[in-house]
């Protein structure tokens, strides 16, 4: 999720825990717990695909914040000791404070689609539930009003406490809300012969309303969106080309293979023509929204011998417009499961309900 978010949960715990004792300390050091794990965005990894793909990986292990919980309060009891600090607040609630704050922030990173390594240092895919986009004001909100009255009041038990039930009820109605469309849409694909392929069912941009398919298939992916108010209304979709003649080269090199562990199989590859050579470009389908996606990586350039490995970078994709995000609503608001999307790429073919591929 975004800092914003992470600061305020982490702030809420550690107020709920313990505001009464420290007051506004409590939810400033609580914000500073929650949005400890993303400092490693200021670690160099090297290149675009590296950045990309450790992001989310140590700073969110589990393990290693699991154990940083387990020093911070035994420091935290020590001093205590020291200063002869009387009550003590104690081991228990201590723990609280730093295991709370900083377990949470991984555990609401993996709800989102990009992916997070709890189990680091273990080489298992990163866990990725896709069942929040990552910036959602609906869970954010509750939280961040908790937050503002208990750094005015001192202490808010009260709107802390609404703050995280709210928030951990929202986040409870959109993984329903996801099994429920990963349900309606079984039989639209059983019927185009996608029923064992990939699939990828995740909200679409603030909302856990209107739900975003994705399947990849051989050499091509289908998009397609879903809403609560659709009911059972058969699903249509979008196929597009997925560049599988490309999928060799890409792993042939170490940043195709770290992106492929990374994303599995939601990938997109194709040619482009930059700085008077042919390159090799991967594209991750997860991330944006149908027809915008914005993390495309350089892995190779067309050489006399063949495919040759590069430093990857990042390539700016298309990001969607205002026009973009009205489709999108007005989508929302009228069900029509069975229209395609108005993707208007140039080898984009519809697939109707009930059409075979």
């Amino acid at each position: 999720m975004d800092s914003l978010t992470q600061a305020c949960l982490g702030a809420a715990i550690g107020g709920t825990v313990l505001g009464r004792r420290l007051g506004r300390k409590a939810v400033i050091a609580g914000a500073v717990l929650g949005t400890l794990p993303d400092l490693d965005v200021v670690i160099d990894y090297g290149d675009a695909v590296a950045e990309y793909t450790y992001h989310r990986g140590f700073s969110h292990s589990l393990w290693v914040l699991g154990t940083l919980a387990v020093l911070l309060t035994g420091l935290a009891r020590a001093g205590e000791r020291w200063r002869q600090v009387s009550p003590p607040i104690g081991t228990w609630r201590w723990g609280l404070l730093f295991g709370g704050c900083l377990l949470t922030h991984p555990m609401l990173d993996a709800f989102t689609t990009y992916g997070t390594q709890l189990w680091w240092p273990m080489t298992t895919p990163p866990v990725s539930w896709h069942s929040i986009f990552i910036i959602d004001p609906l869970f954010t909100l509750p939280l961040l009003v908790g937050v503002v009255a208990a750094l005015i009041k001192g202490y808010s038990p009260r709107l802390l406490g609404w703050g995280l039930t709210l928030a951990c009820f929202y986040l409870t109605f959109a993984v329903a809300a996801q099994n429920t469309v990963n349900e309606r849409i079984g039989p639209s694909l059983a019927n185009q012969g996608l029923e064992d392929a990939p699939r990828l069912v995740q909200p679409t941009p603030f909302n856990t309303l209107l739900w975003r398919v994705t399947v990849v298939q051989d050499d091509a992916y289908y998009e397609g969106v879903v809403s609560l108010f659709d009911g059972h209304t058969p699903m249509a979709l979008t196929r597009l080309p997925r560049g599988g003649e490309w999928q060799d080269a890409a792993l042939a090199t170490k940043a195709g293979q770290r992106l492929e562990w990374f994303a599995g199989p939601f990938l997109r590859y194709r040619t482009e023509e930059r700085q008077g050579a042919t390159q090799l470009v991967a594209t991750d389908l997860r991330l944006g929204s149908p027809g915008y996606h914005m993390f495309n990586f350089t892995l190779a350039e067309r050489t006399a011998d063949g495919w040759s490995p590069v430093q990857s970078e990042l390539l700016a994709g298309p990001r969607p417009d205002g026009d973009a995000f009205a489709a999108l609503f007005q989508r929302l608001i009228a069900p029509q499961a069975n229209a395609c999307l108005p993707i208007t790429e140039r080898q984009a073919q519809c697939i109707p309900p009930q059409v075979m591929p």
